[in-house]
């Protein structure tokens, strides 16, 4: 009883956090699992992204009403994030858990600075609730993908093509090894390839991140990785209840100091993870 109920607080803790920021939020869930419930990065990745992917499935659906889910890019990213995530779950096979952990570790300290430069450099852009449903504002004309104007669509060609299965190929193996989402990957690379609104290379990260996930987690369990039910289900209620929370009150209170805030707390538990490891690893056994 005590563990579900710390399984709902953490599941709303990870969903309120992928609501407001939109992407990196999902990064918490297996830290917040490995501490609060002592386990392992592999016991805790199948939970994590079994909870991501119901949480953006939820994001997914509130950002249909303004119609910018680019859904033919998201599902192509999937596919071919799910092709990749059997090496994913290789390499976390193969690795100690210990480097598992350092790579975490690492991958957490790469969000947090994206996040926080992201927000000191573009404020304006620090919040995901932004009703444009174009392009960018920067109309980028360096970008693979263009975004046509009489359709708000992808005009597909074979590097846009090559490019977005390429963000879909590192996803999935991300979500494979370390059981994270992958939208801090997704969105800064629909960002970089296309010339698509923030708010729209969010909703569509949403999208790719649920299918993603929630593919790994079958593929995961077909392996042989275990999913402990009466723990699971409970963070992923908790994680949804947060989702719907986060994207309620995105409006107020999303913004530049408030990705700046999140990413100073995935700081520190990169920092507090990798001290967690150098301790494990060098210190002397008695």
């Amino acid at each position: 009883m005590i563990e579900s109920a710390i399984a709902v607080v953490l599941g709303s803790v990870v969903g309120l956090v992928l609501g407001l920021t939109g992407a990196g939020g999902s990064v918490l869930a297996v830290p917040l699992l490995m501490w609060g419930l002592n386990w392992t990065l592999p016991q805790a990745a199948p939970v994590a992204l079994l909870a991501v992917a119901m949480s953006a499935g939820i994001g997914t659906v509130t950002a249909w009403d303004v119609a910018v889910v680019r859904y033919r890019a998201a599902m192509l990213m999937s596919v071919v994030g799910l092709l990749f995530a059997p090496l994913g779950l290789a390499a976390a096979d193969r690795l100690p858990v210990q480097w598992l952990s350092g790579i975490f570790a690492a991958v957490l300290v790469i969000v947090a600075l994206r996040m926080f430069l992201r927000a000191r450099q573009n404020p304006a852009e620090a919040s995901v609730v932004r009703a444009d449903v174009g392009g960018s504002a920067a109309g980028d004309a360096g970008a693979v993908c263009k975004i046509r104007e009489e359709t708000g669509r992808i005009s597909w060609t074979r590097s846009c093509f090559a490019a977005v299965s390429g963000t879909g190929g590192m996803t999935g193996f991300l979500s494979g090894m370390l059981g994270v989402g992958g939208g801090f990957v997704i969105v800064p690379a629909l960002r970089a390839i296309s010339d698509m609104s923030m708010h729209a290379a969010v909703a569509t990260s949403l999208m790719t991140i649920s299918l993603t996930s929630a593919g790994t987690v079958l593929i995961a369990l077909l392996h042989g990785r275990e999913l402990p039910v009466m723990v699971a289900l409970p963070f992923v209620i908790g994680a949804v209840i947060g989702m719907l929370a986060g994207r309620r009150f995105a409006k107020r209170v999303a913004g530049a100091r408030l990705q700046q805030g999140f990413a100073v707390i995935m700081g520190i538990v990169a920092v507090l993870m990798l001290g967690q490891v150098l301790w494990e690893t060098f210190a002397p056994r008695a």
